[in-house]
């Protein structure tokens, strides 16, 4: 394995990890405690910034995984 496509997938998966922590808070158990309402809510601002960025981490992530296991063959 490439040691780049090693550091790049680790710092990926962290940077991931990170972004997703930040993601709006209330959407999961706590919900149900009383956490949000059950109104439908659309992302503005910062907040849709955030889940884009996430979203082309993930990718990031999934090529990453996808270079270095093609790259093992």
């Amino acid at each position: 394995m490439n040691p780049i496509l090693a550091i790049g997938q680790i710092l990926l998966s962290i940077a991931l990890v990170a972004a997703i922590l930040l993601q709006a808070r209330g959407t999961g158990l706590s919900g149900t405690f009383g956490g949000d309402s059950a109104v439908y809510r659309s992302r503005r601002g910062i907040e849709r910034r955030l889940w884009q960025f996430t979203v082309v981490l993930m990718v990031l992530f999934v090529i990453f995984a996808l270079v270095s296991f093609s790259s093992q063959k």
